[in-house]
């Protein structure tokens, strides 16, 4: 019998209108001080005006330095301001940005020393300063699992402190705070969920729980994801998104996700490509590569898409899986193609001596790939 655990935050509120409850849950974790972590955009817009009302009676302050995939540098200037306004929780308002900065600053409540000592597995010493996710995107679902993934501009990588104690202790997942998204990011986030549940329905670490999640989430997100595209004020597929996305995250955050994940960490490191754009660029052809180890499971991707596969073999029902998410991140204008993002073909080598060494990914694969493998998936892609 294969042994399996199942983590999640320590609370889901989830449901329209659940914003609500974020009063109860400051009152219920006795918290008087927390720090807003957000970025300017969100500032700007209303969304943390829509939220500032329910800490009456307590005393806040807003961090809104948070940036697309977080240097370094921008938690520890976050910490600075943790530190300085004697806060005592964090409340993150955003996508997986915010939610990984506070986190990251979280851990470092109760670290003497630097924010790279954290990086890796297990590194965390203690539980940290309570955390709130308020996700406005439907995509990371870093509201629930215990890794913060960051940005190390310097070696052009991304980098992820795991950890248990990472697990926020509530997480409020509310459709009226995704509706302010563009559309761009509705695609980008939506196929990140998507990939979140492929790859831990694929992955060499799923258990029948995670089954369960993972293609539910699939049969969610490629109904809605397109609703909510094209009308990002259809409040029903935005909850059912948010609802797929904590499903997707629940899912990967105990079986792990692959080597789409592996592979897509250099281009958001090197070239600022969007984590959600870069996971859908290369999930078709990672698919293609991993079909041949676990066509069974294809084939119930693809019945969870939609496909009428009874009469098809394995392979060409995989096949079908494949051209159905092809056929989705279409219908949102998801760029296809390495080159349409101007990467130089003579980088290719470089990205996959990087992607290989993401060792911790590339062990939940169905399938091994080692660095050639990588570089002729790359120039497949490009």
């Amino acid at each position: 019998m294969t042994i399996s655990t199942f983590k999640i935050a320590n609370k889901l509120i989830t449901g329209n209108g659940a914003t609500e409850k974020l009063t109860e849950e400051l009152h219920r974790l006795q918290v008087s001080n927390p720090l807003i972590v957000t970025d300017e955009i969100l500032q700007k817009v209303g969304v943390v005006n829509q939220i500032t009302p329910l800490l009456k009676g307590l005393s806040y302050e807003v961090f809104t330095g948070v940036k697309p995939d977080p240097e370094l540098k921008i938690v520890e200037e976050c910490a600075d301001v943790f530190e300085k306004g004697n806060h005592d929780s964090l409340i993150a308002i955003g996508g997986g940005s915010a939610i990984d900065i506070a986190k990251s600053v979280s851990a470092l409540s109760v670290h003497q020393g630097s924010l790279s000592d954290l990086i890796g597995t297990d590194l965390v010493p203690q539980k940290g300063s309570p955390i709130i996710t308020l996700p406005t995107t439907a995509g990371t679902g870093s509201e629930v699992t215990n890794i913060s993934i960051l940005s190390d501009k310097e070696a052009q990588l991304k980098k992820g402190i795991v950890s248990d104690y990472l697990l926020p202790d509530v997480a409020i997942v509310a459709p009226e705070m995704t509706l302010t998204m563009p559309p761009s990011v509705t695609a980008a986030s939506g196929v990140d969920a998507l990939v979140h549940a492929i790859e831990a329905y694929i992955s060499v670490h799923a258990s029948p729980i995670t089954d369960a999640l993972a293609i539910q989430a699939i049969k969610m997100i490629s109904k809605n994801l397109p609703k909510a595209y094209a009308n990002p004020d259809h409040i029903k597929a935005r909850e059912n998104m948010a609802t797929a996305s904590l499903m997707a995250g629940m899912a990967f955050g105990n079986a792990g996700v692959g080597a789409v994940h592996a592979l897509a960490y250099p281009l958001g490191g090197r070239y600022n490509i969007a984590h959600g754009v870069s996971n859908a660029l290369l999930l078709p052809y990672v698919m293609e590569w991993n079909k041949i180890a676990c066509v069974e499971r294809f084939r119930t991707i693809a019945e969870a898409f939609g496909e009428k596969v009874d009469h098809l073999s394995d392979s060409e029902a995989a096949d079908k899986a494949v051209t159905a998410m092809e056929r989705l991140c279409n219908e949102v204008n998801i760029p296809t193609g390495l080159r349409a993002f101007d990467i130089p073909e003579q980088d290719i080598a470089a990205m996959a001596e990087d992607a290989s060494k993401i060792e911790r990914l590339l062990t939940n694969n169905p399938r091994k790939l080692g660095k050639n493998e990588i570089e002729q998936i790359y120039q497949s892609a490009y």
